[in-house]
């Protein structure tokens, strides 16, 4: 196993040719309601979808950048990954790991959140070439999260 040293330099060279869009900042949204009475929904990069939806496209070299819609009533057993970039055993053995669904149902049952949005989404993650993600897909999803009323976005990156 290549030293810290190395691993960072390796990562350096990578990324020069990788299409990452770079901002100097980072803005700051406040929460406009307490997160108790906040609408949260999930979005994964994990490959999470519905087992009987079509699974994403890991043929597709420049990424497959379409999303799966996710009901809120969905259950683990509802549920299939497709991805090839990460080790998935363990989120096969429970998608909780990494689309925590059921944990955002016992929040609202707790009251430290509001309540559970109607509606998830899943994308596969590692698209080297994410036109089509950032001019189409990504504003597609951020409607439907308004359209549903969604205060908070928890992210689960893989």
């Amino acid at each position: 196993m290549p030293d810290d040293g190395l691993k960072t330099r390796f990562w350096q060279l990578v990324m020069r040719w990788y299409p990452a869009v770079r901002h100097a900042t980072t803005p700051f949204t406040p929460l406009r309601v307490p997160l108790p009475e906040a609408r949260v929904a999930l979005v994964t990069s994990c490959g999470v979808h519905l087992a009987a939806d079509a699974p994403f496209d890991l043929a597709d070299r420049r990424g497959d950048p379409s999303f799966r819609e996710i009901p809120a009533a969905a259950t683990a057993a509802d549920l299939a990954i497709t991805h090839g970039h990460y080790n998935q055993r363990d989120a096969r053995l429970d998608p909780n790991v990494v689309f925590p669904l059921a944990r955002l149902h016992e929040l609202a049952r707790e009251g430290a959140i509001g309540q559970v949005a109607p509606r998830h989404y899943g994308f596969m993650g590692s698209i080297p070439r994410p036109a089509r993600l950032i001019r189409h897909t990504a504003p597609e999803v951020a409607r439907r999260l308004a359209a549903d009323a969604v205060d908070v976005v928890l992210l689960t990156p893989c």
